[in-house]
Order: C-alpha cells, then structure tokens, then sequence
C-alpha cells in the first residue's frame, strides 16, 4: 500500500508545469495534519517546493535531474489562484518591442492584488501591485505598450511611441489611443502626435 506522500506525489506528477498546490485540495486522501505532514516530507525529499505560506509547487522531472518549475508558469497560475491579474513590468515589455536592449535580470511582475514575493526554487520572484490605469488594459499589447512607455520615460516617449506604432498591430493601436485620456499627459501627447485623435486634457497620472 502506498503511503500518503506517494499518492500525493502520484496526483501532483499528472498536474501542468509551475500549478500552485495547497494542502487543502488534498483533504479527500487524508486529514488536514497528515496531509500537512505529507507535504512536508515531500518538500524534504525535493519533490515540492514552498513558493508561500501554504502555497507549493511540483518539482519537474528532466533527464538531467528534477529543477523547480519556471517562475513565469507559477506566477501564472498563482493569478488563476488569486482571481488576479499579473503581467510582466514595463522593463520586459520595452525589450520585447525592441525598445531597449536592456535584458531584465530579475523576475519581477505587476498585479492588480497585493504585493509579495514567491520563492521558486533559488529564483526569488517579486510581484509589485500596480496601480489600475496601468493595468486596465490587461496583458494585451496595448497594455504592454503603456507600461512599456512609463518605464522609459517621457524623455523617450516620443520615439517610444513612433516604433510602437510601426509594431503594434492595427486593433492594439486603437485600443493604445482610445485609452489615452486615462494616461499620464506626457504620454498621451506623444501617443497623439501620432494619430489623428484631440487630445482635450486627459488626466494627469503621474
């Protein structure tokens, strides 16, 4: 008969890469401090991580060795947990439109919730709340392209701007200059001066 650990870990091997785990979605094989204790030998033996309190995550089975899971799957799934939305920060969106050249070397991601750090592995993984004008547009291009423009600055805005309107994809730019009267002055002058909207003074953010 197998023992408690093994059954969970027989669960927790079938589940997507990076799945936050809790002890109380195990409750159906054991009571909570067995299960608590299962979890907790598993963590021992290497076969789970602690992201959080009460918050786990399976180690992932290589050729080369089991390695904790990529932090970016289990802040995926720590925001289908929380109900929240997470994205990458204005600094990763700035790289991938080719707007720097600058390689972000922390994992560090914006959230409609609450700050807090997950450690994933040795990987520390730092997710910042950010205000909502920032997020409203979601992890969506446009939305890519705001953080993008406020990491950068309005010194770079508006060549910033100019290049993104060259990429971004026709719906994402309209969907950037619909949500101007939201943003920052600065930022929806330049977006602005690169469409045919009137900007009537939008909202000062900051």
């Amino acid at each position: 008969m197998k023992t408690l650990p093994e059954k969970i870990l027989d669960i927790i091997q079938q589940l997507p890469e990076g799945e936050i785990l809790t002890p109380g979605r195990f409750l159906h094989q054991g009571n909570r401090h067995a299960v608590q204790r299962g979890f907790s030998r598993l963590v021992e033996g290497g076969m789970l991580f602690r992201v959080a309190r009460g918050f786990y995550v399976a180690a992932v089975e290589t050729r080369f060795g089991v390695r904790a899971p990529a932090p970016e799957t289990v802040v995926r799934s720590s925001a289908n947990v929380r109900g929240e939305l997470i994205v990458a920060t204005g600094a990763s969106a700035a790289n991938k439109w080719g707007l720097t050249t600058q390689v972000p070397i922390r994992y560090v991601f914006l959230t409609t919730g609450r700050s807090r750090e997950l450690q994933v592995g040795k990987s520390t993984v730092s997710i910042r709340h950010a205000p909502q004008w920032l997020m409203a547009l979601g992890a969506t291009g446009a939305g890519d392209a705001i953080r993008a423009l406020v990491w950068l600055g309005e010194a770079s805005a508006g060549d910033a701007v100019s290049k993104l309107h060259e990429l971004l994809p026709e719906s994402e730019w309209g969907a950037l200059v619909s949500a101007h009267r939201s943003l920052p002055i600065w930022m929806a002058n330049a977006i602005c001066a690169q469409s045919s909207c009137t900007c009537t003074h939008p909202v000062k953010l900051g």
